[in-house]
């Protein structure tokens, strides 16, 4: 089973058993919905409630109706199933981006030693080329995403 890394219940929310997760995952609404599967610990649940509130992820889960039923879910990981996300073409997981080589339209090769975000949405890959490089994955820089070959292809600005 190959899983990836959502969130984290960081608190619950009222009486009625909906528990708060802090996440930064990027592709929030293939996870969070009606219906999904999540994993927190080592058990899969089922959401039967999601909406946000302020920067938190509320989530309610099946047969969980009551603060005292998800407490002991406060502090652990969530999780799911990476062959529950459907991803579009372009799209694609930090965790594998680390795997992925950098082609340059220059010639140079490289490999991304990091991904961190600058703010919510702006997602940076540190790049190891003769130098280290830092590109942002939302510009027009990146030119080519190739899943099937795990490169990436982009186009580096003058003294980059």
């Amino acid at each position: 089973m190959d899983i990836v890394s959502i969130g984290k219940v960081v608190n619950t929310h009222g009486i009625k058993g909906e528990i708060r997760i802090l996440s930064h995952f990027p592709f929030k609404e293939k996870v969070f919905g009606i219906g999904k599967k999540i994993m927190i610990g080592d058990t899969f649940y089922t959401i039967t409630s999601y909406r946000v509130h302020k920067e938190y992820d509320m989530v309610t889960l099946e047969g969980y109706t009551n603060i005292n039923d998800v407490l002991p879910l406060l502090h652990k990981k969530v999780f799911v199933e990476k062959s529950e996300i459907d991803l579009e073409e372009d799209e694609v997981l930090d965790e594998d981006l680390i795997s992925y080589t950098v082609l340059t339209n220059d010639g140079r090769r490289g490999i991304i030693k990091e991904i961190f975000y600058a703010s919510e949405t702006n997602k940076i890959l540190r790049v190891e080329l003769d130098h280290e490089v830092l590109i942002p994955f939302t510009s027009p820089m990146i030119l080519k995403i190739d899943k099937e070959k795990k490169t990436i292809l982009v186009e580096l600005i003058e003294g980059m």
